[in-house]
């Protein structure tokens, strides 16, 4: 009996030991959750403290805007909504964006007078940085080369040389021209800019089968494959955010950007055959010839025809 008293006994103190481990237990994470939840508070508030971001602020589609003077309508939704798309996804796109605030310091000051030689509206560099980012070398998977991105059948049509040797296709001053016959040459077909611009993406043959199916000939009133729906839009997008960046987060300096290259050019009429020497013997190398010269392609030019060739050089 003694035995089994004592059997109790333990049996008790062991529950009652149980019961407090049990509740010490639950007073610590209790406290534990208290602790962590003071944690994350206090973090927040430092990193409030310090400026970081702890809320997204989505950008704001202008009041108004207007594509080549062309008025975009944006009171109606469906076309508010798409404006809005770009905005956002170019907005937060941080480094594809900020690449192209530096680089349009460099290209857009040799697009512009172009443009303007050749009578078509400024806003058509936008264009440009729809197709390739302002990415020189640009090349997409169905062979689309350079800021404007031509196809080679559609080059050679324009006017530019496409072979093993020159490609000029990466000629900037070249492409430019080129890309203006088409956007004045499609402007003669629909006598709208923003149409102009639609066709770019989707052909002018494409645009007019869909003018003639849905029996329509402005932009906003029609249906699109997606990427032509979306094109129009992204080049919009694009001005407003380069033409504003600071509005949209996007804090640039001046001694950030990509400066226009220092060159001076060469006429060269007779042919080339090692590149490479040739640099050498014009006081500069291999590398920065290539750099200055994208559309040649090879490291010579069998020049048979002596066609007169302008050849960048660094100015140093």
């Amino acid at each position: 009996m003694i035995c089994n008293q004592l059997r109790n006994m333990s049996r008790k103190r062991k529950g009652i030991l149980t019961s407090v481990v049990i509740a010490v237990i639950g007073v610590v994470g209790f406290l534990m959750t208290l602790s962590a939840g003071k944690g994350v508070e206090y973090c927040a508030h430092e990193g409030a403290a310090e400026g970081l971001p702890h809320e997204t602020y989505l950008p704001s589609v202008p009041d108004s805007i207007y594509f080549c003077g062309e008025r975009v309508p944006l009171e109606r939704r469906d076309i508010y909504e798409s404006l809005d798309r770009e905005m956002i996804v170019n907005t937060f796109a941080h480094t594809n964006t900020s690449l192209i605030l530096k680089r349009m310091t460099r290209y857009f000051p040799i697009i512009e007078p172009i443009l303007k030689e050749e009578g078509v509206p400024d806003d058509f560099k936008f264009l440009s940085v729809a197709e390739s980012n302002l990415y020189d070398i640009a090349r997409s998977p169905v062979d689309a080369i350079g800021l404007w991105q031509f196809l080679k059948s559609t080059a050679k049509e324009y006017g530019l040389v496409v072979n093993d040797e020159i490609d000029e296709r990466y000629h900037i001053e070249k492409s430019t021209r080129a890309a203006c016959k088409y956007f004045k040459k499609a402007y003669e077909e629909f006598g709208s800019w923003t149409m102009v611009a639609a066709s770019y993406n989707g052909g002018m043959r494409g645009a007019k089968n869909m003018m003639n199916m849905q029996h329509q000939s402005n932009y906003y009133d029609m249906i699109w494959v997606e990427e032509t729906a979306r094109y129009v839009f992204r080049i919009i997008s694009f001005k407003e955010i380069l033409t504003h960046p600071e509005r949209y987060g996007f804090n640039i300096k001046d001694t950030d950007r990509y400066m226009p290259w220092d060159i001076k050019t060469v006429e060269m009429d007779s042919t080339i055959t090692d590149l490479a020497q040739w640099a050498i013997d014009n006081g500069t190398t291999y590398k920065r010839v290539k750099e200055l010269n994208r559309w040649i392609r090879q490291n010579k030019i069998n020049n048979i025809h002596r066609k007169s060739y302008y050849i960048s050089l660094p100015n140093e």
